[in-house]
C-alpha cells in the first residue's frame, strides 16, 4: 500500500516509523529538514522536503497514485486543504487530524467529505472517550467492545489474591468457556500464550469475554468495580475541557491548573466543573482540592513524568482510579510496572484509526485500539478469505495473531479451535506489532 504522510510532528513521525516496519510504500512530507533527514536515516521510506500544501511537494510525493494520504501537522486548516488536494489529485483515501469537535459533527460531515476529507482524527476527543470508558469501568486498564458488548476485551492486571494467578491456560479452557486469554503483557513485553502457559501475579491479561460472565470474571481476577463519581484532573487542556464537554452529569470534575490565564479561560470552556488555580503536584493544594472525597484521579500536563509522579502521589493517598496521558511511549512500559492504572497516548489513537483504514476499507462502523506493541481490530470476514476454508485450529495462524471472538447476525461468540468462520463475520483480532501485513491476508 502506497501511504503519502504530511506532518513529521509527534504523531506524524511515530506513524511513518510504524508503517515502514509494516514494509508499507511510506513517503512523509515536512518543511523541517532536520526531522526528516533523521527518520530517511533509520527507517525505510521517502521523504519529501516541503509545504503539504504545496502542489510541487505533493506532485513529487506522487500523491495522485497514493492508496492513503494522512495529514497530520499541527495545523487544522493545513490537514482540511492538503487533503483536499490530495483527493483532486487523485489520492483514494483522505485522513485530516482536526482540533475542533465542528468537523467531526454529523451536520457537517458530508460537507466534509465533499472537502476531500474522508475521515477525520481528532485525537483530543479519542483520550477524552478512552478516559471516559477508563472511569466507567475503574476496575479495567483496557475495555474494548464490539456491537454494544456483545464481545468484550478486557485489560486487566492480576494482583496476588486472584483466582488465576499460578493457574495454567488450557486448565481455564477446561474450567469454563466463557473466557479466552488473547494476550498476556510481561515484563514489559506482549506475547501471545499456549495452553501451557502459567498466568503470574503483575501480569496484565487482555481477556475476551462477553457481558453477561463479566461479574464472573471480576471473581477470578479479584477485581472490584468501585463506583466513580468525583473525579480530579491535573492540567486544564484541550483533553481535559473535552473530557468536561463529555462526562456530562455522570461525573463531577475538579480541573487544577498551574497557569493563572488558562484558569480564567477555563469556567467559559468547562461550567460545570470547579476550576481550582494551583500545583497539583503539591499535597497541600491537593488538599485542598479535598482528594481525599475524590474516585479518581486524571493527569494531563504536556509532561509525561509529571502525570505519571502524580498518578503515584493521588495513589499513596488513597485514590483507587488513576488515568495518566503518557506521550512518551518508551515511557509507557515503566508506567505499566508502577501500577499507576491507565495510560492514555494520542499517539497511538491516532494510529488506531490509520490501521483500521488500513485493513478494512470500510472502517465506519469498526474499531481498533492500539497498544504499545500490539493491536486489536474489528475485521468483517470476506467472501472467499482464508479464514473461511478450515477450523480455527486447522488454519496455521500466524503466531503473534490470535482470534478472540466474533459477531454473526448481530451476536457475539468466543473462538475456539473448531469454531468454523464464515464470509460476513466481525472477528476481534489480536496481532502483536508488525503484523498488520499478515492480518490483511487473512482477511481479505
Amino acid at each position: 500500500m502506497k501511504i503519502v504522510i504530511a506532518g513529521a510532528g509527534e504523531v506524524g513521525s511515530h506513524l511513518a516509523k510504524l508503517l515502514s516496519t509494516e514494509d508499507q510504500d511510506i513517503t512523509l512530507i515536512d518543511r523541517d529538514v532536520e526531522k526528516l533527514s533523521v527518520l530517511d536515516a533509520n527507517y525505510n521510506l521517502l521523504t519529501v522536503e516541503g509545504s503539504p500544501t504545496s502542489f510541487a511537494s505533493l506532485r513529487h510525493a506522487n500523491v495522485g497514485n497514493s492508496d492513503l494520504f494522512i495529514a497530520v501537522t499541527p495545523y487544522e486548516t493545513d490537514n482540511v486543504v492538503a487533503c483536499a488536494m490530495a483527493k483532486t489529485f487523485g489520492a483514494k483515501r483522505t485522513v485530516g487530524r482536526i482540533d475542533s469537535y465542528d468537523y467531526m459533527d454529523p451536520r457537517n460531515r458530508d460537507f466534509v467529505k465533499r472537502m476531500g476529507v474522508d475521515r477525520v482524527i481528532y485525537p483530543e476527543f479519542l483520550a477524552a472517550g478512552e478516559i471516559i470508558t477508563a472511569l466507567r469501568h475503574s476496575w479495567a486498564r483496557n475495555w474494548f467492545e464490539l456491537y454494544n458488548g456483545e464481545i468484550i476485551l478486557v485489560g486487566v492486571r492480576l494482583g496476588a489474591q486472584a483466582r488465576l494467578c499460578g493457574m495454567q491456560l488450557k486448565d481455564l479452557a477446561t474450567q469454563s468457556h466463557r473466557f479466552h486469554i488473547s494476550a498476556i503483557r510481561r515484563n514489559h513485553e506482549t506475547i501471545i500464550p499456549g495452553g501451557f502457559d502459567i498466568m503470574h501475579e503483575n501480569d496484565i491479561l487482555y481477556i475476551t469475554t462477553q457481558r453477561e460472565y463479566i461479574d464472573e470474571l471480576l471473581t477470578l481476577t479479584g477485581k472490584v468495580n468501585n463506583r466513580i463519581r468525583r473525579v480530579l484532573v491535573m492540567g486544564g487542556s484541550k483533553i481535559a475541557v473535552r473530557l468536561a464537554n463529555m462526562a456530562g452529569d455522570k461525573f463531577r470534575l475538579t480541573i487544577i491548573d498551574n497557569d493563572l490565564e488558562r484558569c480564567r479561560k477555563l469556567p467559559q470552556l468547562c461550567p460545570d466543573c470547579d476550576i481550582i488555580y494551583g500545583d497539583a503536584r503539591d499535597i497541600d493544594t491537593l488538599a485542598d482540592a479535598g482528594i481525599d472525597e475524590m474516585d479518581a484521579f486524571v493527569a494531563l500536563t504536556s509532561s509525561s513524568e509529571t502525570n505519571i509522579l502524580a498518578c503515584l502521589t493521588a495513589k499513596e493517598l488513597g485514590i483507587k482510579k488513576t488515568v495518566a496521558e503518557v506521550e512518551n511511549i518508551q515511557f509507557i512500559s515503566q508506567a505499566e510496572g508502577l501500577n499507576i492504572g491507565t495510560t492514555i497516548n494520542k499517539k497511538l489513537l491516532a494510529s488506531s484509526t490509520i490501521f483500521q483504514m488500513m485493513i478494512d476499507s470500510d472502517a465506519s462502523n469498526a474499531r481498533c485500539l492500539a497498544l504499545a506493541d500490539a493491536e486489536v481490530a474489528e475485521l468483517e470476514v470476506k467472501q472467499g478469505s482464508k479464514l473461511t476454508k478450515a477450523a480455527v485450529k486447522d488454519l496455521r495462524l500466524p503466531r503473534d495473531i490470535t482470534l478472540g471472538g466474533l459477531i454473526r447476525d448481530g451476536h457475539g461468540m468466543l473462538i475456539s479451535g473448531l469454531t468454523r468462520i464464515q464470509p460476513g463475520d466481525h472477528v476481534l483480532v489480536f496481532c502483536l506489532a508488525g503484523a498488520i501485513r499478515k492480518v490483511e491476508r487473512l482477511f481479505s
